[in-house]
């Protein structure tokens, strides 16, 4: 996510003055602007292209991971039609460990279309790029908001559950996005764009750094005195009981382990090589033809695997 250029407050403030949420966007805003992390896709240079990038690494997957495979990647790729004219194989080699790759082929196939589409620029229209592979509307409406300061509502988890907690006074959203919170986040968005996108920034910052899932710090929160889940004493969860992902012994742990060695060759692989990643034949089995039915692994003749070349 990038950070839109600050607007100013004085007139979009007194413009929304009395629209719903209008006492939150400028508490929020101004701690935004006062504690927003130095990221190499939020700096102007970064332009859609990063912010695009940035988005698809995002998705269920720590800064702190993302940073080194960014930096990487716009190095090679520093445009769209950069990665469109190489593998998609490439694009999963360079994926690293960020894990949930299909992401990686997703991205390459929205470069791809962004190549022969609209002549290797990121369209700013919302409804091009939901049209392109890969992007559903959270990202449309991040790429959008975050790149070109457009009036969006951008729901990932930490905007969620800042709404939920400030405005509807759970500790919790739900487990998938519902009709009523995208009625809320639309709602709450300031009338002018620049103040709209620089609130999406905002309050996303504010559920990543101090409205955490766990061990919230309402001592920094700008609108604790608002908060409508502080004020009924932080009820509990009551509704169904929120798992944590595991990862140790399934399915997605043995994938990463084939897709590393395939990603360590740059020539194709043997199924002895593959066999000697997990102990349980049946499990490596399944794995390994997830893989291939997902696009991510290449089957070839006499029992070798590679990664996609088309």
């Amino acid at each position: 996510m990038t950070a839109p250029t600050k607007p100013p407050h004085s007139s979009p403030a007194s413009a929304d003055a009395d629209a719903p949420g209008a006492d939150l966007h400028s508490p929020v805003i101004d701690w935004f602007d006062d504690n927003a992390r130095d990221l190499p896709w939020r700096r102007p240079d970064a332009g859609a292209w990063g912010v695009l990038v940035s988005e698809f690494m995002l998705q269920q997957t720590p800064v702190s991971r993302v940073l080194p495979v960014y930096e990487q990647w716009l190095a090679r790729w520093p445009r769209p039609a950069d990665l469109a004219a190489d593998a998609p194989g490439e694009a999963v080699r360079a994926w690293g460990r960020l894990g949930y790759p299909r992401r990686a082929l997703r991205l390459h196939g929205a470069a791809a279309a962004i190549t022969e589409r609209h002549g290797g620029d990121v369209p700013s229209d919302h409804a091009q790029l939901l049209a392109l592979p890969g992007i559903g509307e959270y990202t449309a409406a991040a790429v959008a908001s975050f790149a070109y300061g457009q009036r969006h509502a951008v729901l990932d988890t930490n905007v969620r559950r800042v709404f939920a907690r400030a405005v509807t006074g759970v500790q919790y959203p739900p487990t998938a996005t519902t009709a009523a919170e995208r009625k809320l986040a639309r709602a709450l968005l300031p009338d002018d764009e620049p103040t709209a996108a620089r609130w999406a920034a905002a309050s996303m910052e504010l559920g990543a750094l101090v409205c955490t899932a766990k061990n919230e710090t309402c001592v920094r929160c700008p609108i604790a005195a608002q908060c409508a889940w502080r004020l009924a004493g932080k009820p509990e969860h009551d509704g169904p009981p929120r798992r944590g992902q595991t990862y140790a012994g399934t399915d997605r742990q043995v994938r990463g382990k084939l897709l590393a060695v395939l990603r360590e060759a740059h020539a194709p692989v043997p199924q002895s090589a593959l066999d000697r990643v997990w102990h349980e034949p049946v499990q490596r089995a399944r794995a390994l033809d997830g893989l291939v039915a997902d696009g991510l692994v290449e089957p070839l003749p006499g029992g070798l695997y590679r990664l996609p070349l088309t």
